[in-house]
């Protein structure tokens, strides 16, 4: 099935939720307002439109391969990010200097939803180099800027984050792969390090696609710490780069296999070895080993890999809003042709299509409603990271910083979580021809279900969400959050919609039940730590359910106000009817969550471990 871009409501949440009127007077950001948020995205939907979207379906039918040491990606992958990277698209909110386009996150998190809805395994190629970036602008030298950025930023290098080994999984106080400091031929250090080890589950480890492959990789120097506080982070190329740039030597860094998964087959899911020395031995001279650079310094590389994660975290967030969004068009056309069976109601004398059953009608609801808040949801976020980087005022920067860390476990968590199953009602809607894959609903469900897993588990968000944004200030962030919150509800309340004020009604009992949960878990971490962690993921999901539907009753008053002038009639009554059944679908759930996360915790463990 073809892919619509969704630039109307994309415009909509820039112009009414990120407000990007505010953006725009940030210094830097001057040509950034609203019409320029048009252009770029209008233009961003063309492409990926035309050109990769149309693979989609083709990476799932013929994956990645791999072959001595060689990757093969999908054919036309390579030729498309050819054009992408041609296009300027890497470096969309990347500096000016080193090639980008300076754009604010406001509209380059736009983007990245339809890129990642046109095609998620072509995109998770630009997400990670994106990640890269953002962890050598902030920790990189002048000289490791200077070797990387412009080419990273181009398109021309693409870049990895190398976490994971086969006994740490997400635990990296277990990573075991090593750096040993190199010495010049003085004898003392060159500042040169080889890197020794396997790492896992990397992210287009090896393609095709670029001239270049630049990974991230975190190591353990000889005498550092145990744990965490002993890791460093290094740049290894796949390429070692010459001192004009040109690319010289091939590193000993060799993928010895990819993964076969379940889903984004297209995407190749590598497994690196580092220092084996299996096609390049003595590579420069001094034996084997994959040379490396240092980030920073020493024993801080999970500090600065966090950047990388951060920035990962939330596009991967995105990347659930955008398979919603696939799922969603998908079902709703179907819906709309397929015919079966006569409405309850008696309005059409024959069978008639799908769409005309009331239950159908609430799958795509659900769907629509879901989508549209944490699209919402993860405009505003990206909003407070333009102000929390760039606006020069200090005491906005630190507010809106605080409000985005906040924001990045719920745009991660409760994105991906609504994503499965917003993939698994599109399904559900396609009913027998769902589960066959030749419809294509299946290859959205399947893709999905990788979301809630990479860049850290469902729980390990909602475990950041509990410790270091809830209990460590005492719940003071969510508490202000709920305070804005609040605000909202007052102005829905004061409305003389009747939409408004069951928005508002339903908003107001979700709150309610949110401060319950941030007064438990903030009061309640210290002495009964299992009973906090065992409701981390519900109390996850009521936070997302209600900053969502938070967002949705803001859009519910924009929408109100752009009727009174009468702009644009339909998708604005659209946008009312949505926030309504958000509240009373959606929010709803929120009381449900409180309860089981305030009242429940002692069954999660009341079972002997022995009995399961």
């Amino acid at each position: 099935m073809s892919f619509s871009a969704p630039v109307k409501d994309m415009l909509f949440n820039i112009e009414h939720l990120a407000r990007i009127d505010r953006i725009a007077a940030i210094p830097g950001f001057e040509d950034a307002g609203l019409e320029t948020a048009r252009a770029v995205l209008e233009e961003c939907a063309r492409f990926n439109e035309a050109v990769v979207a149309p693979l989609n379906v083709e990476g799932d039918r013929n994956p990645s391969s791999w072959k001595d040491g060689v990757v093969t990606t999908t054919p036309g992958f390579r030729q498309a990010f050819q054009q992408y990277a041609e296009g300027g698209w890497q470096g969309l909110q990347h500096p000016v200097e080193y090639g980008g386009q300076g754009l604010p996150k406001t509209i380059g998190a736009a983007c990245g939803e339809i890129l990642n809805a046109a095609n998620l395994s072509f995109a998770l190629c630009p997400l990670l180099t994106d990640g890269a970036i953002e962890a050598l602008l902030t920790a990189g030298s002048d000289e490791l800027k200077a070797t990387y950025l412009e080419k990273l930023i181009s398109g021309q290098w693409t870049g990895t984050m190398n976490l994971t080994e086969p006994q740490a999984g997400s635990d990296l106080a277990l990573v075991r792969t090593r750096a040993e400091p190199q010495a010049g031929p003085s004898g003392q250090p060159d500042g040169t390090y080889k890197i020794f080890g396997t790492k896992i589950f990397i992210t287009y480890g090896e393609h095709d696609m670029a001239a270049n492959i630049v990974h991230l990789v975190l190591a353990r120097v000889a005498g550092a710490p145990e744990g965490v506080k002993g890791i460093s982070l290094f740049v290894v190329p796949k390429f070692l780069v010459n001192a004009d740039g040109s690319l010289g030597a091939r590193n000993d860094v060799h993928c010895v296999s990819i993964e076969h998964k379940l889903g984004i087959k297209a995407s190749p899911t590598a497994v690196l070895q580092f220092g084996d020395a299996t096609a390049a031995k003595d590579v420069n001279g001094t034996g084997p080993g994959a040379v490396g650079y240092l980030v920073g310094e020493e024993n801080r590389g999970l500090e600065y890999m966090f950047i990388m994660m951060n920035a990962a975290r939330y596009a991967v967030g995105v990347q659930g809003v955008a398979i919603s969004e696939r799922a969603y068009q998908q079902a709703a056309a179907y819906a709309k042709e397929r015919v079966q069976s006569r409405p309850v109601d008696g309005s059409v004398a024959g069978s008639t299509t799908i769409v005309h059953h009331p239950d159908v009608r609430r799958m795509l609801m659900t769907m629509r409603a879901y989508t549209e808040g944490c699209r919402a949801m993860a405009s505003v976020a990206a909003a407070a990271y333009d102000a929390a980087h760039h606006h020069p005022d200090a005491d906005t920067r630190r507010q809106n910083a605080v409000f985005y860390e906040f924001l990045v476990p719920l745009v991660k968590g409760y994105s991906t979580e609504v994503g499965q199953e917003v993939a698994s009602l599109g399904v559900q809607v396609h009913g027998g021809m769902g589960f066959i894959e030749q419809t294509g609903a299946a290859q959205h469900y399947r893709d999905a279900r990788i979301l809630t897993i990479y860049e850290g588990t469902t729980a390990i968000q909602s475990n950041d969400l509990v410790g270091r944004k809830t209990v460590r200030d005492g719940g003071q962030t969510a508490r202000a959050v709920a305070a804005q919150i609040e605000a909202t509800e007052a102005e829905l309340a004061a409305s003389g919609s009747a939409d408004a004020q069951a928005v508002a009604r339903r908003l107001r009992a979700a709150r309610a039940a949110f401060l319950d949960a941030v007064g438990f878990m903030a009061g309640q971490a210290k002495a009964e730590p299992n009973a906090v962690y065992a409701g981390s993921v519900p109390y996850l999901l009521l936070a997302g359910n209600l900053v969502a539907g938070w967002q949705m009753g803001r859009a519910l008053l924009a929408a109100q106000a752009a009727l009174a002038e009468g702009r644009d009639q339909a998708f604005m009554r659209a946008k009312i009817a949505t926030a309504r059944f958000y509240a009373e679908h959606i929010l709803t759930k929120a009381p449900g969550l409180r309860d089981s996360i305030v009242e429940g915790a002692a069954s999660v463990t009341a079972l002997p471990l022995e009995a399961f």
